[in-house]
């Protein structure tokens, strides 16, 4: 059986904007989808709190309608983090 290249090596996934809803903040436009528990195989750090976002936790999934100058695309700009902080951003 041959082995799978790391995915730290392959090509980031495009981000669809299927399933996701936009929301406006005071720095922008961002799109945001929601990840159910179920869903959530991976532990994250949510740059609103500086906490973890654990394995099964949901949370959402946010990255800039327009992405920066420097970014190829939103998929590099994209951040986790936990549903309540999001709301609470502004």
């Amino acid at each position: 059986m041959a082995k799978r290249p790391s995915k730290h090596l392959r090509t980031a996934r495009p981000l669809g904007a299927g399933h996701a809803s936009a929301a406006a903040k005071t720095d922008g436009r961002w799109l945001v989808r929601s990840i159910p528990g179920a869903s959530a195989g991976k532990t994250y750090r949510c740059p609103g709190c500086s906490q973890e976002i654990p394995v099964g936790l949901a949370h959402v999934v946010v990255w800039p309608a327009e992405p920066a100058w420097h970014a190829s695309s939103g998929v590099d700009e994209r951040r986790h983090w936990h549903t309540s902080c999001w709301q609470r951003r502004r």
